[in-house]
């Protein structure tokens, strides 16, 4: 799960490291180590305490100017290191690979492994936690290998994105060869006011080729950012989701709401809360709570090993973050 808090670290984190690396064209090498401790309750189940790895990454980025206003650059990114215990087996896992050019006057083509365009421009609120085993999935199909996507300059605030999956013969995503996804989003960003709307064609084979459509709405007020979601795919589930997230010195507090009305008539919620404190520019701490409702959506194995359903399921977690 993409974070935005340490998302926006790193990258802040690679930009001020990135001028010293230019001058010897050397790549700049970026990583994190994240650890929480989660207590885990199904309602009328279970209750379990874990200690994991959540996410821990390393990186390398590079970029370098092919011409006057144009630029190169690569990204690599591996994730699952299982920092958490020596004796599991290592299974590295390549969340973000990708080569591109960018430049002032037609914007950044890239291609590879990365966030798609409709998780980038109105995922926000699923995206943006620590541990969010609880937070609601946006329907839509879409991965984030074999990319092709594009980011237009901005024309007075406004960017139009796009990306398109090329799946080949010998390709079996989803079950099925040779298709070809797509996605189309446009974000309007104007002083405290940001506006995002996207779409997924889901040309997979799910059972369901309706397309997913999202919006998105952000204002920032001072310290205060706001922000409000919808999703919806015809036949299969509507998503609506809000969240504010306050800022005070070296702490941060966020509180979100997420339902998702399921197409059968079920639903599910989430009621999430965070407070994060920045102990350093490289490390921070974190508190969550997860309460999770909805219509025997949570399931678990009974004393038997029999698979059982609960309506209630709750998430207390901390954590810790260090990245460079």
């Amino acid at each position: 799960m993409k974070k935005t808090i340490l998302a926006s670290a790193i990258a802040a984190a690679t930009f001020s490291g990135a001028a010293l690396a230019q001058e010897s064209n050397l790549p700049t090498v970026y990583g994190n180590i994240q650890y929480a401790i989660a207590h885990d309750n199904f309602d009328g189940g279970p209750s379990t305490i874990e200690h994991f790895d959540n996410g821990s990454t390393l990186g390398v980025t590079h970029d370098h100017l092919i011409a006057p206003g144009v630029t190169g650059f690569f990204k690599i990114e591996i994730d699952q290191l299982a920092a958490d215990d020596i004796d599991t087996r290592q299974s590295f896992r390549i969340d973000e690979a990708y080569i591109g050019v960018k430049g002032d006057s037609f914007g950044q083509i890239w291609v590879g492994t990365d966030d798609s365009t409709y998780e980038r421009a109105v995922t926000e609120i699923a995206e943006f936690y620590e541990v969010a085993t609880l937070n609601r999935s946006v329907d839509y199909t879409t991965g984030e290998g074999d990319l092709v996507q594009y980011m237009s300059p901005s024309f007075g605030g406004l960017s139009v994105w796009a990306a398109l999956q090329i799946n080949g013969d010998e390709d079996t995503k989803g079950g099925s060869s040779k298709s070809y996804p797509y996605q189309l989003a446009a974000v309007y960003a104007v002083d405290a006011l940001e506006l995002a709307v996207a779409m997924d064609s889901n040309d997979t084979s799910d059972g369901n080729n309706e397309n997913t459509y999202g919006l998105r709405a952000s204002y920032n007020l001072d310290n205060l950012r706001l922000t409000g979601e919808f999703h919806t795919r015809k036949d299969a589930s509507d998503t609506f989701g809000a969240m504010g997230v306050y800022t005070l010195g070296k702490n941060q507090f966020a509180l979100s709401y997420e339902l998702t009305d399921f197409d059968n008539g079920d639903k599910a919620d989430t009621i999430t809360l965070q407070a994060l404190h920045n102990l350093s520019d490289h490390m921070y701490v974190y508190f969550e709570g997860y309460l999770g409702g909805g219509d025997d959506v949570y399931e678990y194995e009974d004393s038997l090993g029999n698979p059982a359903f609960t309506d209630e399921r709750s998430i207390a977690a901390i954590g810790a973050v260090y990245y460079f």
